[in-house]
């Protein structure tokens, strides 16, 4: 919590600087950016003793011109007090403070630093973050300096969540081992301070912002993004308003009473939110547990916003308490909240001040799942049915899959485990209850519990040949299912518990039996999956699973006893019990009184202290792992996992000047809503590709390949497997494929082999795009993996915010086609050489000249945000910045 330890040094001015829940003592917190000396702060007369603890010293930043104060949205009081704490007069300067109280009246750009206390990183972005800091202190031991000087800059939780793969199912015998990744690198980057590792078999990155891992005031994705953009330094920027509709920089969403999750997102996605900070307030968000509001908090990748904010109010401490934390501790950090006036009270005297509110109604809103290709795509589960059956006739495209309809109706007859079943389109071949980043709440965990218990009760069983699993996001999900009763009965339908953490929504799964498959291409059948987690792209998981829809972890459950999509849940039945009786689904749905009166009794403190003591002592396995005195890694030729990647093989103590882009050919001309996943896909590896290739040739079998998540430490791999994805549509060969064009032979090659030969030649390679390249979640390999390509810019119509923020991380200059322009209406092939120059006083939003070889001159946007990002882009990335930071 920022709420005590004002940043002093032990001194009687500060305070001894504890806090509610810190684990980080004042050397960490000076790493982190805290002014060393009180007396250096601007703001030194603002710090007063909390009034229930006297030893306790704060920043009340209420007094801070308190009118002005009164009226800033709750998140911007969070990054006003960050602002106001770590102001040092260096790298946060006084008129900071003021630029964001005065964020609204301000009529330019403001640029604010911003210090976070704490990063969560899940394994896929911080096992290449370890990697990163590895090569570093390597980089900088070459250059005469201190390596033991080369760490997190705040204090960092590693959480191993991602390294799980799905090998068995219907089975007990799985149990959750150490990924190799994290058996390779559980070594010196438990020396890098202040860092902590958390093992696989304990909780998800997804749910820690419950289980107590984390700031419950940022939501998992921001955390996220820090570490990713920069180590040391993440702006955000508070853009004022000249008018209400131009943007929404600060959002109020008012609650009225139930939900259900894909409708409420898809309101925000209409509302334009992106890039934007989102607070909820209302009525309807006291009726919000926690869970729910995490799970909302947590998607905010999902409709685009760079913060989605519940302030702090009765029914958070009311958490904090029930899940164990001191009196004493809660008794602080409510003083606290309420001296600074952070504490969320509805009957508020001063209402805040917002760009915009957006009211959702939520008794409007009914049950949906989303699909069968896209996330942001819904079907109402009334329509499931009738929308499945458009899609067979639709065109190929974004939704359809183009069956003729002759053929609508086939069935193909399969004999698999002695037994012999029909597969028809719709047929449902895997799923998987997954609780993770939205569905962290306990009640849509113990709903498909229950809901289980009375399928089979009812006589129900799902087919043997339905792939299923059940992927806890902690123990504790695992504790209330076994003291509730349920889980007996998820195994009994095949959803055995097969690890802690993500399998599904990351590809992490082996092929179907190979009798399903030859039936489902023998007779050209959509064969559908359903999952209860966070995506579901095309061709992520089985390429002969074509529809893929996202839905509640109960609602899995009925999909998966109903053995198809192809199904209007009110009114046919999921099966037929041994009598020959029809079950129907309303007949087997716990009520909320059930559902609520199971989680009272069941969720309670004793677990979370529980939780926390397993996380600390109780991994056998993760303990065992061997971890040697080191500052510099020990990095093993051997591995196929870590690697020291080559970012810094020509690192100098001073950048070399700005080169222009000279006759550079295009790698990729692509289309509209290219995701991070089209860019570095993190399913698993298909065995023709680059990637399978070079693991063949260090004498893996495809067995062993894995996935492309879990060797994120490995660049060799990752850079193999940039523009890696089945579905990525390239205009230079005009169809889906992982290929494009190397002009100088003519020759059409996988999109690793055509850039290696660009490179040999010393010739630089850009990517033309349509509208919002880099959607999706935030990935730093869809930035490196171009970057290890050769590719020098991008050219779009518009960006995805955080991917743009990682193309300038990385050193890709991120340029933008003026508004109402495009390849297209340019006239441009991508077959052209492009030649463009970016001078070192480039001022940010500068247009610039693009000359082709044809002949074409045209304009683009150079799209940084403000100068602090293209001094990151003249160093060569924030890599190369932070390493000479500390030369």
């Amino acid at each position: 919590m920022a709420a005590a330890g004002a940043g002093g040094d032990g001194g009687s001015e500060a305070g001894s600087g504890d806090s509610v829940g810190d684990c980080y003592d004042q050397a960490d917190k000076r790493k982190m950016g805290y002014p060393a000396n009180l007396k250096e702060s601007p703001f030194k007369y603002l710090v007063e003793p909390l009034e229930c603890s006297p030893d306790k010293m704060f920043f009340n930043i209420s007094k801070l011109q308190a009118s002005d104060y009164d009226a800033l949205p709750y998140c911007i009081r969070v990054v006003l007090e960050s602002v106001v704490r770590n102001c040092d007069g260096v790298l946060v300067k006084q008129e900071d403070a003021m630029n964001v109280l005065k964020w609204k009246t301000n009529r330019e750009c403001q640029e604010v630093p911003f210090l976070p206390a704490r990063v969560v990183l899940q394994d896929f972005t911080g096992i290449p973050a370890m990697v990163d800091f590895a090569a570093m202190r390597d980089a900088v031991k070459k250059l005469d300096k201190d390596p033991a000087f080369v760490n997190p800059a705040c204090p960092t939780d590693l959480i191993a969540d991602h390294s799980l793969q799905l090998d068995f199912t219907k089975c007990s015998a799985a149990q959750s081992v150490p990924g190799a990744a994290f058996i390779d690198l559980h070594r010196p980057p438990s020396k890098l301070s202040p860092a902590k590792s958390v093992p696989s078999k304990t909780q998800c990155r997804g749910q820690s912002g419950c289980k107590g891992a984390c700031d419950s005031r940022a939501s998992s994705r921001n955390s996220r993004e820090q570490i990713e953009n920069t180590p040391m330094l993440c702006p955000f920027h508070l853009q004022p308003i000249p008018e209400p509709e131009a943007a929404l920089k600060s959002l109020e969403i008012e609650f009225n009473r139930n939900k259900e999750r894909l409708q409420f997102f898809k309101h925000l996605r209409q509302a334009d939110v992106s890039g934007k900070f989102v607070e909820f307030f209302g009525e309807g968000v006291l009726q919000l547990s926690v869970a729910d509001r995490t799970t909302i908090a947590n998607m905010c990748p999902e409709y685009g916003a760079l913060v989605a904010f519940f302030p702090v109010d009765q029914v958070t401490l009311s958490h904090l308490q029930q899940t164990g934390v001191a009196e004493h501790r809660l008794r602080t950090f409510e003083a606290y909240l309420k001296a600074v006036k952070l504490l969320r009270e509805e009957k508020c005297i001063t209402t805040p001040q917002y760009s915009k509110v957006l009211e959702i109604n939520l008794n409007t809103i009914v049950p949906y799942v989303s699909g069968p290709k896209r996330p942001q795509d819904r079907v109402s589960v009334t329509d499931m049915k009738k929308d499945f059956e458009a899609c067979l006739s639709e065109k190929v495209g974004l939704r359809g899959f183009q069956i003729p309809a002759e053929k609508q109706k086939t069935e193909v007859a399969v004999t698999y485990g002695n037994s012999e079943y029909l597969l028809s389109h719709g047929c449902v071949l895997t799923t998987a209850v997954i609780s993770c980043t939205n569905n962290c709440n306990p009640s849509v965990m113990l709903t498909a519990g229950l809901l289980a218990k009375k399928a089979v009760e009812a006589g129900l069983k799902v087919k043997p040949y339905i792939k299923t699993s059940l992927s806890p996001g902690s123990g504790m999900v695992t504790h209330y299912l076994t003291a509730s009763g349920v889980l007996p009965f998820l195994n009994q339908l095949g959803f055995d518990i097969i690890g802690y953490g993500c399998s599904r929504c990351v590809g992490n799964i082996n092929p179907l039996p190979e009798e399903i498959v030859t039936a489902i291409k023998e007779g050209d059948l959509v064969a559908c999956g359903i999952f209860s987690g966070t995506k579901h792209f095309e061709g992520s998981r089985c390429s002969c699973v074509r529809a893929n829809y996202l839905a509640s972890p109960p609602l899995v459950v009925a999909y998966a006893l109903a053995g198809t999509v192809n199904i209007d849940l009110q009114t046919d039945a999921l099966g037929d019990n041994a009598k020959g009786e029809k079950i129907f689904l309303r007949d087997i749905w716990p009520s909320r009184e059930e559902v609520l009166q199971v989680e009272e009794h069941l969720v309670i403190p004793s677990m979370f202290k529980d939780l926390k003591v397993k996380i600390e002592k109780q991994n056998t396995r993760w303990n065992l792992l061997d971890a040697p005195e080191s500052t510099l890694f020990p990095w093993d030729q051997r591995s196929t996992y870590i690697r020291s990647p080559p970012f810094f093989n020509k690192l100098e103590k001073v950048p070399t000047a700005l080169q222009p882009i000279e006759k550079a050919h295009v790698l990729l001309y692509l289309e509209d809503s290219i995701t991070t996943d089209h860019i570095s896909p993190a399913g698993s590896i298909p065995r023709t590709s680059p990637a399978a290739k070079y693991l063949t040739q260090r004498n893996l079998i495809p067995r062993e390949f894995n996935s492309y998540g879990a060797r994120r430490g490995n660049d060799a791999v990752m850079t193999r497997g940039t523009f890696a994805n089945m579905k990525l549509f390239n205009k230079l060969i005009g169809k889906m494929g992982p290929k494009t064009i190397h002009f100088p032979t003519g020759q059409m090659l996988d999109v690793f082999e055509a850039a290696e030969l660009y490179q040999k030649a010393d010739i630089p390679l850009i990517i033309i795009a349509g509208k919002k390249y880099g959607s999706g979640n935030s990935r730093d390999w869809a930035a490196k993996g171009p970057f290890l390509l050769g590719v020098r810019a991008v050219i779009a119509e518009s960006y995805e915010k955080i991917h743009k923020d990682q193309l300038v991380g990385i050193g890709i200059a991120p340029l933008q086609f003026l508004p109402g322009d495009s390849a297209v209406s340019l006239g441009l092939s991508g077959k052209e050489q492009y030649s463009l120059h970016i001078p070192a006083n480039l001022v940010p939003g500068e247009t610039l000249e693009v000359k082709t070889s044809s002949g074409k001159l045209f304009r683009v946007i150079a799209a940084f945000n403000n100068e602090t990002e293209f001094e990151f882009y003249k160093h060569g990335g924030i890599l190369s910045y932070v390493a000479r930071k500390y030369l």
